[in-house]
């Protein structure tokens, strides 16, 4: 294998290249596709090109892209959305507004940078990461609004852009200014419902918020749920507004009439008023299991949105089937055409599951199955055929250890969102059957009271369906257990020596060679690696693995991570100095595109490195679009072999379990399977292309963020199986990423970092995950508890601890030596680290990690 020449990555050009172009291009579609309708009265939407609008709001001008941290992209622009709607040929009445929020929008920055400077120097003892995230910046509001001087600019319509800034290491809170609008926001609102006979809300947040506040103002005719698009996200606004696209995203959660509504509200993160713990009291009703189970009304159900136009669900086919997989399933075929007279659009079809309540209490539905249409011109069908593996009906048994089908009648659903999905067939199990029979994982060590349904409601919300059904006479077919196979897991000792040409590097590799490729390199200064940049070769990536075996006879190479998910996060520009060596700047320079970073005297030639910003995981898992996000993958791995970057930091893929975490934006939805499913079709997309990998994250349970080091998820192993680890268990068995990184946070008392049983027994043993593990950045040397250990990792089969450190180092060579670690722990890591780096683009002749895997 030859190693791949390096050189200096990115461009001396300043001319946006074609690749930039293009990429923008595509990401304008995914922003469009992802935007969600969610109320458009009066034949408020599409408006014609040329028609005069009053634009305010502070997201407006100041349109949020996406999250702050490291799911931030240095890119060359954005486009805004007052922006986006003149270049789509839209008259703004409100300029003068919109240029005083701006220069207030500036000075309210300037002030929040120095009250940050203020908290490093005074209270942070140096640390800048505490101070900015203890310090959010909010959106100031702007100016109140003229409604008389509004009412005389001849305006047709008002658009209000109602914006909010969300990041990690911090949770939301459910106040004013965040998830509740502020009085200046409900002054300006009313103050364009009385100017306006027809105003637009566009909400631009990364995560929801109270919209109860809507109820109140009639003139509230139409609402898009924007969240936060990318780069192009003011174009694909326009593209939207104009009828241009027309709309089809779907929600992918539950919109809660009231924030107390949703079953952790009272408990969750700093409301509990413990950080420290975190008790899934709900179980496995999380969001729409909650609210339909529950019968808890809701403002927008999960897999929501309204079109421009109307489609009919016509079922034409509801029988068992062995998927193309060769495993049990069943499938709904339909006929879905758009009936509208007007506009061409997408439909999205979803398949939802009522299982039997038995000895397992379960949700009424939960989702099995979707997909989205092709664009439909008026009058013209598409027919799809939905398969839905039985394997994704199975609930977890903690009495048997076992994922098991009960025994009874299973209620089939089809519809464009779970409120409009109606019963369309159902099949009866002859009795109970184990189809994947393992062992204990995570086990609780206290007493945890869980939510429980009624029972009895629940017994007769499944007689009425189950009564429906034989009174309309609807598809019925039997399965019976004694044909369904049961897989039986075999849990790996630890072995002696590896397969292949990476068994052979590490059979000859020293013991501080070893130790080295445990970690990533730590020759970089440390105060960078908490942001993330810990990246020598290529400046602003996360890190690098080591080169101690780049030289014969190993010729492992070093390969370079980069942060997502919602692009790259490189430095967007650095400098090559006249002796060849690369000035990179400091980690400011690479933060929020240099905002705080002082003026420095160049040093040498300017390279540029550009990348895409991409919309975030939570409207990207709107679009519902597979083939979507097998493109957006395909893109991304073209900047990262144009970077020389093998493994992508991303996609985010931990549910939304509660809407004040404060990284929600970077995560897919509530619904593990969504989130699934996603996830692979992104791998799929990355790793299609030679040498490029995923890291699917964090695993598990990086549900909040405040003290996210500290705070130990409690909760029941049925819980953590069926909805925390399902998603990734999707993601492995559909995509095998290359790479996975672990959490933060304790799971029943132990570090997800070094959980032998989420890292070996659940990944690997139970999935056959064949990738490399990796903690998330300074897991071991900043966790609040003491207890995450390098040592540990190893011996959990966490492979890489990152960024690198060399506590980290020793903490490995002294297990070793009083023989708490055994050296074939050591080697297990490394294997599957140098096992990856073998197949990375650091190679000229890398073959596409999914062909390997075919």
């Amino acid at each position: 294998m030859k190693l791949r020449k390096r050189g200096y990555v990115g461009t001396t050009s300043t001319e946006m290249s074609q690749r930039e172009k293009d990429n923008a291009i595509l990401a304008r579609e995914a922003a469009a596709e992802g935007f969600v309708l969610l109320k458009n009265e009066a034949q408020t939407l599409p408006l014609k090109p040329g028609t005069k609008i009053g634009l305010y709001g502070a997201g407006a001008v100041r349109t949020i892209k996406g999250g702050t941290g490291s799911g931030d992209v240095n890119n060359r622009y954005n486009v805004n959305i007052y922006d986006g709607l003149k270049n789509a040929g839209f008259e703004i009445t409100s300029g003068d507004w919109l240029d005083g929020y701006d220069s207030g929008y500036m000075q309210a920055r300037e002030s929040w940078k120095a009250e940050i400077f203020r908290k490093l120097k005074e209270e942070c003892n140096g640390n800048f990461f505490e101070a900015y995230s203890t310090t959010p910046f909010s959106m100031p509001a702007g100016e109140p609004v003229d409604a008389e001087a509004a009412k005389a600019d001849g305006a047709e319509v008002g658009i209000y852009v109602l914006a909010r800034i969300a990041g990690e290491n911090a949770d939301r809170r459910d106040e004013p200014g965040d998830y509740y609008i502020t009085e200046e926001e409900r002054a300006q609102i009313a103050a364009l419902c009385e100017a306006y006979e027809k105003v637009i809300l566009v909400v631009n947040t990364g995560g929801l918020i109270d919209l109860a506040f809507t109820d109140e103002f009639s003139n509230i005719t139409a609402i898009l749920q924007f969240v936060q698009a990318g780069q192009e996200g003011g174009n694909a606004l326009a593209d939207v507004i104009s009828g241009k696209v027309t709309p089809s995203g779907k929600m992918t959660d539950t919109w809660a009439l009231d924030y107390m509504d949703y079953p952790n509200a009272a408990y969750f993160s700093h409301k509990s008023g413990d950080v420290y713990r975190e008790e899934y009291r709900e179980g496995i009703y999380v969001g729409y299991r909650y609210f339909d189970t529950f019968d808890v009304p809701v403002r927008y159900s999960f897999g929501y949105g309204l079109s421009y136009t109307d489609f009919d669900i016509k079922v034409t086919d509801v029988s068992k089937k062995i998927s193309s997989k060769g495993r049990p399933s069943f499938s709904v075929s339909v006929d879905v055409t758009n009936i509208g007279a007007t506009y061409s659009g997408k439909e999205v079809v979803q398949v939802y599951v009522s299982c039997p309540q038995g000895k397992l209490h379960k949700e009424f539905r939960r989702l099995t199955a979707f997909e989205k249409t092709k664009l439909l011109a008026p009058g013209e069908t598409q027919s799809l055929e939905l398969i839905t593996d039985l394997y994704h009906l199975a609930s977890y048994s903690e009495e048997q250890a076992a994922w098991m089908l009960e025994e009874g009648i299973y209620g089939i659903w089809i519809g464009n969102s779970l409120s409009e999905a109606v019963l369309c067939g159902r099949f009866r199990l002859n009795e109970d059957k184990i189809l994947v029979q393992c062992e204990h994982i995570c086990p609780l060590k206290e007493k945890l009271e869980e939510v429980q349904p009624d029972k009895e409601k629940l017994e007769e919300k499944q007689n009425a369906w189950i009564q429906e059904a034989n009174k309309e006479q609807l598809p019925y077919f039997r399965i019976w257990a004694e044909n369904l196979p049961t897989a039986t897991i075999i849990y790996q000792e630890l072995q002696d020596h590896y397969p292949g040409r990476a068994g052979e590097i590490v059979d000859q590799l020293s013991t501080d060679e070893l130790i080295a490729l445990a970690t990533g390199d730590p020759a970089k200064d440390q105060g960078a690696s908490a942001l993330g940049s810990a990246g020598q070769t290529v400046p602003g990536a996360a890190a690098e693995t080591v080169n101690v075996a780049e030289k014969d006879p190993y010729n492992v190479a070093s390969i370079v991570l980069a942060d997502g998910p919602a692009g790259l996060r490189l430095r967007s520009e650095y400098q090559v100095r006249e002796d060849g060596s690369i000035d990179g700047g400091d980690f400011l320079d690479g933060f929020e595109n240099g905002y705080f970073a002082e003026p420095k005297e160049p040093t040498g030639t300017v390279y540029h490195q550009y990348c895409t910003a991409i919309p975030v995981g939570t409207l990207l898992a709107q679009s519902w679009n597979l083939d979507l996000m097998k493109k957006l993958g395909q893109m991304i791995a073209g900047e990262m072999n144009e970077f020389e970057v093998t493994l992508w930091l991303a996609p985010g893929m931990s549910l939304h379990r509660n809407p004040l975490c404060g990284r929600n934006f970077e995560y897919y939805s509530e619904d593990p399977l969504l989130a699934g499913m996603m996830a692979s079709a992104m791998t799929l997309g990355v790793q299609s292309v030679p040498g490029c990998g995923t890291t699917i994250k964090h695993y598990a349970c990086n549900n909040q963020e405040d003290n996210r080091m500290g705070s130990d998820s409690i909760l029941s192993e049925r819980t953590l199986r069926e909805i925390y680890l399902k998603g990734f268990e999707i993601a492995i068995c559909n995509a095998q990423p290359m790479a996975m990184m672990t959490s933060y946070n304790l799971i029943n008392g132990v570090h997800a970092a070094n959980s032998y049983d989420i890292c070996t027994k659940a990944a690997r043993d139970e999935w056959g995950f064949e990738g490399a593990i990796m903690t998330d950045w300074t897991t071991t040397t900043d966790s609040t508890a003491g207890e995450c250990t390098a040592a540990g990792c190893m011996k959990a089969g966490n492979d890489m601890v990152m960024p690198g450190d060399i506590r980290d180092h020793a903490s490995i060579r002294q297990a070793l030596e009083d023989g708490s670690l055994d050296i074939r722990e050591l080697k297990r890591c490394v294997y599957h680290t140098v096992k990856i780096i073998l197949q990375s683009n650091q190679y000229e002749d890398a073959v596409s990690y999914e062909d390997q895997f075919k």
